[in-house]
């Protein structure tokens, strides 16, 4: 029987299957494809929090949140799926209990694939 091979962010993150796990349902692959800043995305993700869109608000803390990881911001990366959270209790976000630990599993990930250009 053929051993099924390991996706990249699986052999990066080795044994530790719990920040796999985090990573694998909150990064991007390739955020430089998102064209609205972390800062724009908050400010969205606050005007429908106000407007009690939650359902819209929670996507744009994810978005924020992922975006932070690529930025590499452990404290965002918390903050912005703490956010989440709180708005969608019925998820849990393993994330944010390991924000740091997630961080530089991603980063790893980001310095190996997104060395050229986005497409």
């Amino acid at each position: 029987m053929e051993k099924e091979k390991l996706t990249e962010l699986e052999e990066i993150c080795g044994e530790d299957k719990e920040v796999y796990e985090a990573l694998k349902e909150t990064m991007y692959l390739d955020p430089r494809k998102i064209k609205m800043t972390i800062d724009e995305v908050e400010k969205k993700a606050k005007e429908f929090e106000k407007e009690k869109d939650l359902h819209k608000a929670r996507i744009h803390y994810d978005i924020a949140g992922g975006l932070a990881i690529y930025e590499g911001n452990a404290t965002k990366v918390k903050h912005f799926f703490t956010k989440s959270a709180k708005l969608n209790p019925d998820y849990p976000y393993p994330i944010i209990n390991m924000p740091e630990k997630a961080v530089e599993k991603a980063k790893e990930f980001y310095a190996k694939h997104l060395k050229e250009k986005p497409a």
